[in-house]
């Protein structure tokens, strides 16, 4: 998945370096008596369950091909423009990937736009795991639920009567996950996690293309979850890091989304800020309590069906619906 980066000074030399180029947005005071739909978390745990029954979502793999041709069904069905953006990518242990960015978008006459983004590849080994290590992993959570989310916004959005004043673009990014195991240092590239991000941050689908602001969902449906105020989104964002999370306290859903600032990490939403220059967060697992900083499953075989909560998923779900209505 993604790496943490320790090191304060790294952390205050990206932030030096950032400065000129934010595109922040101030927080303002939400709009009152706004309809906003419900989210349906049986649908998003659907939606889970179905990419996890295709196998490990590891790249240049049948269950990868196949999942994408869902996903890309799923997001036509729901009447969305989807682009395919495919591009080539080579590994830090020597294989050349066949990737895809799939991207979709809605509600193309609003010109302000939002834009909601996860991962929707898989690990190809279990490196923190204590058996069948060079397995890969289902990907339940790391991957899947922040796919499931996002479909079922859109989902939940296009059905709707009542439309926000927005528009929503999704990116699935690929090739996310499969970095160097146990933060091995390997060179050859500016990092060798995140790597749809990357070349998507370089290369946008359309040159001109931007949003007010984006989320990004990773690990968003494990039981008992809770997300952070992670550092790269208070350092870019902090007024949408702030909207997020004060949105959740007051519909109910505080105890998921946690009022304290923890350590960067590198995770697809570090090259969208860097590189394409939109403002964007991160809604991410942490355990602070953990050696690694991560939830138990990550990495690990334990990212099944298992450690998935409706609850998890409806918080998160709920809770950016509500701020995409509020816009």
């Amino acid at each position: 998945m993604k790496k943490l980066l320790y090191a304060s000074f790294l952390f205050l030399l990206v932030t030096a370096c950032s400065d000129s180029s934010k595109k922040e947005v101030k927080n303002e005071e939400p709009k009152k008596d706004i309809p906003v739909p419900a989210f349906n978390q049986d649908m998003a745990y659907k939606y889970i369950a179905e990419q996890v029954a295709f196998g490990p979502r590891v790249p240049n793999t049948e269950p990868h091909k196949e999942t994408e041709e869902y996903l890309i069904l799923q997001l036509e069905e729901m009447g969305a423009k989807v682009t395919l953006q495919k591009f080539e990518s080579d590994t830090y242990d020597g294989e050349i990937w066949n990737l895809t960015n799939i991207i979709a978008s809605i509600l193309p006459e609003k010109k302000r736009r939002v834009l909601i983004a996860a991962h929707w590849d898989t690990r190809k080994v279990a490196d923190k795991d204590t058996e069948r290590t060079k397995e890969p992993i289902d990907g339940a959570n790391d991957g899947a639920s922040g796919v499931a989310v996002a479909l079922e916004i859109l989902r939940t959005i296009q059905k709707a009567e009542n439309k926000p004043d927005v528009g929503i673009d999704i990116i699935l990014f690929d090739g996310e996950d499969n970095g160097e195991p146990r933060g091995q240092n390997v060179g050859g590239r500016e990092s060798w996690w995140c790597l749809g991000s990357q070349y998507w941050s370089k290369n946008k689908h359309v040159n001109t293309y931007s949003a007010y602001y984006g989320i990004l969902f990773d690990m968003v449906g494990g039981v008992d979850a809770q997300f952070h105020k992670e550092g790269y989104s208070m350092d870019f964002a902090p007024s949408i890091v702030d909207k997020v999370w004060n949105t959740a306290e007051r519909i109910g859903y505080g105890k998921y989304f946690v009022s304290s600032v923890v350590d960067p990490i590198t995770d697809d939403h570090y090259f969208v800020n860097k590189y394409a220059k939109i403002p964007m967060i991160d809604i991410i697992a942490h355990d602070p309590l953990s050696n690694d900083f991560f939830p138990d499953f990550h990495h690990r075989h334990k990212d099944n069906m298992d450690i998935i909560s409706k609850e998890t998923l409806k918080a998160v779900g709920q809770t950016t619906l509500q701020v995409i209505y509020e816009e």
